[in-house]
């Protein structure tokens, strides 16, 4: 997840010491001082988009993007439904414009979407996160139920195929962070036989059997314990997800596994230097393992000065989680640390720059989309929701690209890897 829960988001943020006397010493002079700066970085962040032109989408690239469909590896709409509609439907009819979501189906079909694993996340401290993520894989099943002539399930790679040639959206279920088995191969097993495709190992928080890349190492990588649940995974068919995870337990879980992985949303670390993103060693064991790496979209991850404001946006938000123990008052002090600690937003250009490095290191077969969309709080330019893909296919065009390599970034390494693993 993004920066929503700052993600991914689910990334959230702190304020301490002189940080919060500031903000308790807030005047209306101070609200003014801070407007004229975030206007000054929003005229800069622009300035900077423009050095390298707006992407506009041409008859090619339509038709080129028509030919294929996107399979986003992470989108974070249940958690969103969960949190801003009460998982109600009816609240958030999604089968018209939803404004302040990133997705809805208008704007899925204009981006070209075919294929999605729909993100069941749910927070690292969250008690009883099992029963909690079996409650979001239903949120999954009931959005599936009610667009029938939009969505379909989809299990394995066959079931993508055939929703496709239906015409619907293939929908996949992607269990985020392996806190939710509670330390149990049975609840693991419980989850796969309930739908859930992929399972990122850990999310922000290190686990009792892996370490997180965005909190204190504790195994140097994977346990015994977690060595098993990587071959538990393998056995069922069950992609394992090495976003959030340190480069150690990436690292053992590519030696342990069978087959190939996924970073379901995770960037290139050279281009833009933050724990969540991939380093260029692993990129290249994952091109040997046949894995794919599926970029992510938060402002936070792909734009290099971004990503070094935001490095430590994890421990900060462990830090306000314990200071502001209330939903309201943790959000109300997220939003102050964002504010004393603004970023630029970045451009489709930073996004593709990351796809073009996997590409450069890895090879052209291991290199996909996983948007975080609904998952992260700030949004690269021209990359603003879910019907904003056809400009990535553009910009590759602009960059020397084919037909064929486009197709294979944007559903085809996905599919590949799906048939290959799953079962």
């Amino acid at each position: 997840m993004g920066s929503t829960r700052v993600c991914g988001t689910r990334d959230r943020v702190s304020l301490t010491g002189p940080a919060a006397r500031r903000i308790a010493a807030v005047t209306m002079g101070l609200a003014v001082v801070a407007g004229i700066m975030a206007s000054g970085i929003r005229s800069s962040m622009s300035a900077a988009a423009a050095e390298r032109g707006k992407v506009v989408v041409s008859d090619e690239a339509r038709r080129i993007h028509s030919q294929t469909y996107v399979f986003d590896g992470h989108n974070d709409l249940p958690w969103t439904m969960r949190t801003e509609a009460g998982s109600s439907f009816d609240k958030a009819d999604i089968a018209g414009p939803v404004p302040k979501f990133h997705t809805d189906l208008p704007r899925l079909r204009q981006g070209g979407v075919g294929a999605v694993y729909w993100s069941v996340y749910v927070p690292a401290d969250t008690r009883q996160s099992l029963l909690t993520t079996i409650e979001q894989i239903e949120l999954v099943r009931a959005m599936v139920a009610r667009y029938p002539n939009d969505f379909a399930l989809a299990l394995n790679a066959d079931d993508v195929e055939a929703a496709r040639k239906a015409g619907k959206i293939a929908s996949l279920i992607g269990v985020e962070g392996g806190h939710c088995i509670e330390d149990s191969l049975e609840n693991l097993r419980r989850l796969h036989r309930l739908g859930a495709r992929y399972m990122t190992l850990t999310h922000s928080d290190t686990l009792a059997w892996a370490d997180a890349a965005t909190d204190e190492a504790k195994h140097g990588g994977l346990t015994a314990f977690g060595e098993e649940v990587v071959r538990e995974m393998n056995r069922l068919g069950m992609l394992v997800d090495l976003s959030h995870v340190s480069p150690e337990t990436m690292r053992d879980a590519l030696r342990v596994t069978t087959a190939p992985v996924i970073f379901s949303h995770s960037s290139a670390r050279s281009v833009a230097d933050h724990p969540r993103n991939v380093p260029d060693d692993i990129l290249k064991l994952t091109a040997a393992n046949g894995g794919v790496v599926m970029v992510n979209f938060f402002s936070g991850f792909i734009h290099p000065e971004s990503a070094k404001r935001r490095a430590n946006m994890f421990q900060v938000n462990r830090e306000l989680r314990a200071k502001h123990p209330g939903e309201a008052a943790f959000k109300a002090a997220k939003l102050r640390w964002e504010a004393e600690n603004p970023i630029q937003a970045g451009s489709v250009h930073d996004v593709v720059d990351h796809i073009e490095h996997i590409i450069r290191v890895a090879g052209i077969d291991h290199v996909g989309i996983g948007s975080d969309y609904d998952g992260i709080g700030k949004t690269p330019e021209q990359l603003e929701d879910v019907s904003t893909f056809p400009k990535i296919t553009q910009e590759l065009l602009n960059r020397g690209y084919n037909a064929d390599q486009i197709h294979k970034v944007m559903s085809g390494n996905a599919l590949r890897v799906l048939r290959k693993a799953g079962k």
